[in-house]
Protein backbone atom coordinates (compact mmCIF):
# COMPACT_ATOMS: atom_id res chain seq x y z
CA UNK A 1 0.00 0.00 0.00
CA UNK A 2 1.59 3.26 -0.71
CA UNK A 3 0.06 6.62 0.65
CA UNK A 4 1.01 9.79 -0.38
CA UNK A 5 0.24 13.48 1.48
CA UNK A 6 0.81 17.23 1.74
CA UNK A 7 2.42 18.43 4.59
CA UNK A 8 1.84 22.33 5.21
CA UNK A 9 3.90 24.35 6.69
CA UNK A 10 2.20 27.21 9.67
CA UNK A 11 2.82 30.75 9.78
CA UNK A 12 2.21 32.75 13.28
CA UNK A 13 0.30 35.97 12.33
CA UNK A 14 -0.08 37.28 16.01
CA UNK A 15 1.63 35.60 18.83
CA UNK A 16 1.42 36.75 22.02
CA UNK A 17 2.72 35.01 25.81
CA UNK A 18 0.19 35.24 28.19
CA UNK A 19 1.79 33.76 31.50
CA UNK A 20 3.97 30.64 32.73
CA UNK A 21 1.86 27.97 33.50
CA UNK A 22 1.98 25.56 36.50
CA UNK A 23 2.83 22.90 34.44
CA UNK A 24 5.80 24.67 33.41
CA UNK A 25 4.46 25.37 30.00
CA UNK A 26 3.77 29.03 28.61
CA UNK A 27 -0.14 30.16 27.48
CA UNK A 28 -0.29 31.00 24.33
CA UNK A 29 -2.49 33.52 22.68
CA UNK A 30 -1.89 32.80 18.75
CA UNK A 31 -4.05 32.86 15.03
CA UNK A 32 -1.98 30.26 12.85
CA UNK A 33 -2.14 30.08 9.01
CA UNK A 34 -1.18 27.19 6.72
CA UNK A 35 0.69 27.69 3.58
CA UNK A 36 1.63 26.06 0.58
CA UNK A 37 4.74 25.44 1.19
CA UNK A 38 4.77 21.74 2.26
CA UNK A 39 6.64 18.54 2.66
CA UNK A 40 5.90 15.76 1.11
CA UNK A 41 4.93 12.40 2.97
CA UNK A 42 5.31 8.85 0.92
CA UNK A 43 3.76 5.88 3.60
CA UNK A 44 4.81 2.47 1.66
CA UNK A 45 3.48 -0.10 3.97
CA UNK A 46 4.35 -4.14 3.11
CA UNK A 47 3.30 -5.35 6.51
CA UNK A 48 5.23 -6.48 9.24
CA UNK A 49 5.89 -4.55 12.84
CA UNK A 50 8.95 -2.42 11.78
CA UNK A 51 8.09 1.48 10.55
CA UNK A 52 11.39 3.29 9.68
CA UNK A 53 12.05 7.05 8.21
CA UNK A 54 14.10 7.92 4.93
CA UNK A 55 14.42 11.50 4.01
CA UNK A 56 16.21 13.70 1.49
CA UNK A 57 18.10 15.13 4.52
CA UNK A 58 19.97 12.68 6.19
CA UNK A 59 20.54 13.85 9.45
CA UNK A 60 17.30 13.26 9.99
CA UNK A 61 16.47 10.37 12.69
CA UNK A 62 15.59 7.52 11.32
CA UNK A 63 13.54 5.15 13.85
CA UNK A 64 11.15 6.72 17.09
CA UNK A 65 12.92 9.55 17.01
CA UNK A 66 11.29 10.78 14.43
CA UNK A 67 7.84 12.26 15.05
CA UNK A 68 6.46 11.01 11.68
CA UNK A 69 7.32 7.61 12.74
CA UNK A 70 6.09 8.07 16.06
CA UNK A 71 2.58 9.35 14.54
CA UNK A 72 2.38 5.88 12.68
CA UNK A 73 2.85 3.91 15.53
CA UNK A 74 0.63 5.74 17.83
CA UNK A 75 -1.98 5.61 15.24
CA UNK A 76 -2.43 1.73 15.15
CA UNK A 77 -2.07 2.06 19.21
CA UNK A 78 -4.70 4.20 19.41
CA UNK A 79 -6.66 2.48 16.67
CA UNK A 80 -5.88 -1.47 17.76
CA UNK A 81 -5.14 -1.49 14.31
CA UNK A 82 -2.51 -4.07 13.47
CA UNK A 83 0.83 -2.29 13.04
CA UNK A 84 1.26 -2.25 9.16
CA UNK A 85 4.84 -1.88 8.98
CA UNK A 86 7.30 -0.15 6.48
CA UNK A 87 8.94 3.15 5.31
CA UNK A 88 7.75 6.77 5.55
CA UNK A 89 9.65 8.50 2.63
CA UNK A 90 10.06 12.57 3.76
CA UNK A 91 11.15 15.16 1.25
CA UNK A 92 11.46 18.03 3.30
CA UNK A 93 11.23 21.40 1.73
CA UNK A 94 9.68 23.42 4.75
CA UNK A 95 13.43 24.29 6.72
CA UNK A 96 14.27 22.50 9.62
CA UNK A 97 14.45 24.55 13.21
CA UNK A 98 12.18 27.27 11.45
CA UNK A 99 9.46 27.77 13.50
CA UNK A 100 7.50 26.68 10.46
CA UNK A 101 5.80 23.31 12.50
CA UNK A 102 8.19 21.52 9.91
CA UNK A 103 8.33 18.05 12.14
CA UNK A 104 4.82 18.74 13.16
CA UNK A 105 3.47 18.79 10.16
CA UNK A 106 5.00 15.82 8.39
CA UNK A 107 3.42 14.01 11.89
CA UNK A 108 -0.02 15.09 10.86
CA UNK A 109 0.09 14.27 7.47
CA UNK A 110 0.64 10.75 8.39
CA UNK A 111 -2.59 10.85 10.90
CA UNK A 112 -4.31 11.93 7.77
CA UNK A 113 -3.11 9.81 5.31
CA UNK A 114 -3.56 6.42 7.94
CA UNK A 115 -6.81 7.85 9.05
CA UNK A 116 -8.30 8.03 5.22
CA UNK A 117 -7.00 4.85 3.95
CA UNK A 118 -7.94 2.41 6.98
CA UNK A 119 -11.58 4.28 7.41
CA UNK A 120 -11.39 4.53 10.67
CA UNK A 121 -14.24 6.63 11.04
CA UNK A 122 -12.42 8.28 13.70
CA UNK A 123 -14.11 12.23 13.68
CA UNK A 124 -11.61 15.24 13.57
CA UNK A 125 -11.62 16.10 17.58
CA UNK A 126 -10.53 12.00 17.85
CA UNK A 127 -7.81 12.58 15.71
CA UNK A 128 -6.66 16.02 17.01
CA UNK A 129 -6.72 14.37 21.00
CA UNK A 130 -4.13 11.87 19.02
CA UNK A 131 -2.33 14.45 17.36
CA UNK A 132 -1.55 16.64 21.00
CA UNK A 133 0.21 13.53 22.18
CA UNK A 134 2.93 13.88 19.57
CA UNK A 135 3.33 17.97 20.29
CA UNK A 136 1.42 21.27 20.78
CA UNK A 137 1.58 22.73 17.00
CA UNK A 138 0.28 18.82 15.81
CA UNK A 139 -3.47 19.58 15.80
CA UNK A 140 -2.87 22.76 13.93
CA UNK A 141 -1.16 21.19 11.34
CA UNK A 142 -4.08 18.09 11.41
CA UNK A 143 -6.30 21.01 10.44
CA UNK A 144 -4.66 23.49 8.37
CA UNK A 145 -6.70 26.74 7.17
CA UNK A 146 -7.04 30.36 9.68
CA UNK A 147 -7.32 29.10 13.59
CA UNK A 148 -7.13 31.12 16.44
CA UNK A 149 -5.28 28.96 19.02
CA UNK A 150 -4.62 29.13 23.00
CA UNK A 151 -3.02 27.22 25.55
CA UNK A 152 -0.12 25.62 24.38
CA UNK A 153 -1.67 25.89 20.96
CA UNK A 154 -4.43 22.57 21.20
CA UNK A 155 -7.56 24.92 22.29
CA UNK A 156 -8.66 25.55 18.83
CA UNK A 157 -11.30 28.57 17.08
CA UNK A 158 -11.86 27.76 13.21
CA UNK A 159 -11.63 31.67 11.94
CA UNK A 160 -12.91 32.36 8.47
CA UNK A 161 -10.50 31.55 5.55
CA UNK A 162 -8.48 35.05 4.69
CA UNK A 163 -8.45 35.79 0.91
CA UNK A 164 -5.84 34.35 -0.77
CA UNK A 165 -2.70 36.15 -0.39
CA UNK A 166 0.87 35.86 -0.22
CA UNK A 167 3.82 35.32 1.74
CA UNK A 168 7.42 35.55 0.96
CA UNK A 169 9.49 33.21 4.12
CA UNK A 170 13.01 34.02 4.37
CA UNK A 171 14.67 31.80 6.95
CA UNK A 172 18.26 33.58 8.14
CA UNK A 173 21.62 31.25 8.18
CA UNK A 174 21.33 29.99 11.43
CA UNK A 175 18.89 28.57 14.30
CA UNK A 176 16.97 29.84 17.46
CA UNK A 177 16.47 27.39 20.92
CA UNK A 178 13.04 27.36 21.58
CA UNK A 179 13.66 26.73 24.94
CA UNK A 180 16.24 29.48 25.31
CA UNK A 181 13.34 31.71 24.02
CA UNK A 182 10.99 31.17 26.37
CA UNK A 183 13.50 30.87 29.36
CA UNK A 184 14.18 34.58 28.30
CA UNK A 185 10.72 35.88 28.11
CA UNK A 186 9.37 37.66 31.04
CA UNK A 187 5.21 37.72 30.52
CA UNK A 188 5.14 40.64 32.82
CA UNK A 189 7.56 43.02 30.89
CA UNK A 190 6.18 42.16 27.61
CA UNK A 191 6.16 46.12 26.26
CA UNK A 192 4.46 45.31 22.52
CA UNK A 193 1.76 42.70 22.34
CA UNK A 194 0.21 42.07 19.13
CA UNK A 195 -3.33 43.35 18.39
CA UNK A 196 -5.18 40.50 18.38
CA UNK A 197 -8.67 41.42 18.49
CA UNK A 198 -7.57 43.78 15.86
CA UNK A 199 -6.22 40.82 13.81
CA UNK A 200 -9.61 38.50 14.23
CA UNK A 201 -11.76 41.31 13.44
CA UNK A 202 -9.46 42.31 9.91
CA UNK A 203 -9.69 38.22 9.25
CA UNK A 204 -13.87 38.63 10.01
CA UNK A 205 -13.87 41.31 7.54
CA UNK A 206 -11.58 39.60 5.01
CA UNK A 207 -8.82 42.40 4.87
CA UNK A 208 -5.88 41.59 3.91
CA UNK A 209 -3.84 45.12 4.66
CA UNK A 210 -5.35 45.35 8.07
CA UNK A 211 -4.69 41.59 8.37
CA UNK A 212 -0.97 42.11 7.24
CA UNK A 213 -0.83 45.39 9.27
CA UNK A 214 -1.23 43.68 12.58
CA UNK A 215 1.17 40.52 12.41
CA UNK A 216 3.46 40.32 15.14
CA UNK A 217 5.22 38.52 17.52
CA UNK A 218 6.31 38.78 21.43
CA UNK A 219 9.60 36.81 21.13
CA UNK A 220 10.73 39.48 18.14
CA UNK A 221 11.40 41.43 21.71
CA UNK A 222 13.54 39.14 23.56
CA UNK A 223 15.71 38.06 20.53
CA UNK A 224 19.58 38.42 21.68
CA UNK A 225 21.79 40.59 19.61
CA UNK A 226 23.21 38.41 17.87
CA UNK A 227 19.52 37.07 16.02
CA UNK A 228 19.82 40.65 14.93
CA UNK A 229 19.81 39.86 11.39
CA UNK A 230 15.85 38.73 11.98
CA UNK A 231 14.83 42.35 12.24
CA UNK A 232 17.47 43.06 9.26
CA UNK A 233 15.02 41.07 6.89
CA UNK A 234 11.58 42.28 8.40
CA UNK A 235 12.99 45.54 7.20
CA UNK A 236 13.97 44.66 3.48
CA UNK A 237 10.45 42.98 3.36
CA UNK A 238 8.64 45.95 3.93
CA UNK A 239 10.93 47.75 1.35
CA UNK A 240 10.09 45.34 -1.40
CA UNK A 241 6.75 45.61 -0.40
CA UNK A 242 5.05 43.70 1.98
CA UNK A 243 1.89 44.80 3.63
CA UNK A 244 3.40 43.09 6.63
CA UNK A 245 6.26 41.26 8.47
CA UNK A 246 7.00 39.19 11.29
CA UNK A 247 9.15 36.05 12.91
CA UNK A 248 6.93 32.89 12.86
CA UNK A 249 7.23 30.45 16.03
CA UNK A 250 10.57 31.07 17.91
CA UNK A 251 12.01 31.69 14.67
CA UNK A 252 14.53 32.43 12.80
CA UNK A 253 12.02 32.47 9.73
CA UNK A 254 10.50 35.96 8.95
CA UNK A 255 7.47 36.16 6.47
CA UNK A 256 6.08 39.26 4.77
CA UNK A 257 2.39 39.26 3.57
CA UNK A 258 1.43 40.41 -0.12
CA UNK A 259 -1.61 41.04 -1.87
CA UNK A 260 -0.44 41.32 -5.14
CA UNK A 261 1.19 37.69 -6.41
CA UNK A 262 3.87 40.22 -8.74
CA UNK A 263 4.91 42.45 -5.76
CA UNK A 264 5.69 39.09 -4.10
CA UNK A 265 7.28 37.29 -7.03
CA UNK A 266 9.93 40.54 -6.94
CA UNK A 267 10.32 40.38 -3.35
CA UNK A 268 11.11 36.58 -3.62
CA UNK A 269 14.01 37.24 -6.71
CA UNK A 270 15.67 39.68 -4.36
CA UNK A 271 15.49 38.45 -1.41
CA UNK A 272 16.79 34.81 -2.79
CA UNK A 273 19.84 36.64 -4.05
CA UNK A 274 20.44 36.86 -0.57
CA UNK A 275 19.40 34.62 1.24
CA UNK A 276 19.41 30.53 0.32
CA UNK A 277 16.41 29.52 2.59
CA UNK A 278 13.98 31.85 1.04
CA UNK A 279 10.34 30.92 -0.15
CA UNK A 280 7.42 32.10 -2.36
CA UNK A 281 4.07 30.39 -0.84
CA UNK A 282 0.42 31.26 -0.35
CA UNK A 283 -2.04 30.79 2.37
CA UNK A 284 -4.08 27.60 2.05
CA UNK A 285 -7.69 26.35 3.56
CA UNK A 286 -8.91 24.29 6.45
CA UNK A 287 -7.88 20.27 5.46
CA UNK A 288 -9.74 17.39 5.03
CA UNK A 289 -8.65 14.46 7.63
Amino acid sequence: MELREKAYAKLNFGLDVLRRREDGYHELLTVMQSVSLCDEITLRLSGGESISADANLKYLPKGEKNIAVRAALLFFETTGIPIQGGEIEIIKNIPVCAGMAGGSTDAAAVLRALNRAFSTGLGRSDLEEMAYKLGSDVPFCLRGGTVLCRGRGEIMTDLPPIPKCWAVICKPPFSISTSELFAIIDCGKIRNRPDMDGLIKAIEQGDVERIARRVYNVFEDVLPPQYSEVGVIKAKLIDYGALGASMTGTGPSVFGLFKDPDTAGRAYDLLKKQYRECYLAVTTEKLDV
